[in-house]
């Protein structure tokens, strides 16, 4: 059995590895070298070395190339206690932030990074890789647009943990909110955008005037062409709202 390298404090190497420990996603050689300042080439040629290492030395963890990246992962060799270990974790002792995006996880799945970021309003990537780690939070899939995001659900741990048959158990989230606007403003965090639209408060402001106007509102021939001008408005409105709505895209 080869021993590992001993690696200087500059080495290329342990930057390699400082930078694949903090990742939980595959990295691509070119985006290493990059932070690195290196070549592609010499980058994903120390990689390959390092794979080889661990491998040789037959460490508790592998190099793999996979999805396009490098990634560390357990032997399989150890599967049984890591599962144990894992197993064993209290999830009572959650941290606040921890539990704070479990549930945007559990209520807004499959959801991306950035969408638990855009309802926390605070980077969570730590978080969800702790979430992970814990089984209470696996990668569903990836995102259709050219971002191919990695997207998050729950697990089947996360119900055992919490009590629940399925996620139809969980309770609804106007439990959580003392008045309408609390659940309003819950619905807006998790969708992503505003559940009244543009051109429903312009309808609002168009009742507000015609109770004010009375009979005066539009009753005259020489006010149609205003009318139309008003529908006309709100026609645009609406289509402002819509091309607004569509629009918007969630990317990691």
């Amino acid at each position: 059995m080869q021993d590992l390298e001993n690696l200087g404090p500059d080495s290329t190497k342990g930057a390699l590895e400082a930078l694949l420990l903090v990742s939980s996603d595959p990295v691509p050689a070119t985006d290493l070298a990059g932070i690195l300042g290196i070549a592609p080439g010499e980058a994903a040629s120390l990689l390959a070395e390092l794979s080889a290492e661990y491998a040789d030395a037959n460490r508790g963890f592998q190099l793999r190339e996979v999805a396009g990246g490098w990634r560390l992962f357990t032997h399989p060799a150890y599967h049984d206690a890591v599962e144990r270990y894992v197993l064993s974790w209290d999830t009572r002792h959650l941290s606040q932030a921890a539990l704070e995006t479990l549930a945007v996880i559990a209520y807004h799945q499959p959801v991306t990074r950035e969408g638990v970021k855009a309802v926390r309003g605070v980077n969570s990537d730590g978080v969800i890789s702790s979430l992970r780690e814990k089984g209470l939070v696996r990668e569903v899939g990836r995102e259709g647009d050219r971002s191919r995001a990695a997207l998050y659900g729950t697990t089947r741990r996360f119900l055992e943990e919490f009590g629940l048959k399925s996620l139809r158990d969980l309770p609804p989230l106007e439990d959580f909110a003392p008045d309408e606007e609390s659940r309003q403003f819950i619905r807006e965090r998790l969708s992503g955008r505003a559940v009244s639209s543009t051109l429903e408060e312009a309808s609002e402001d168009m009742e507000d005037e015609r109770e004010l106007l009375g009979d005066d509102f539009g009753g005259d021939e020489g006010d149609e062409p205003a009318q139309q001008d008003a529908e006309s408005g709100q026609d645009d409105v609406a289509a402002a709202d819509a091309d607004e709505t569509s629009g918007v895209t969630t990317s990691e």
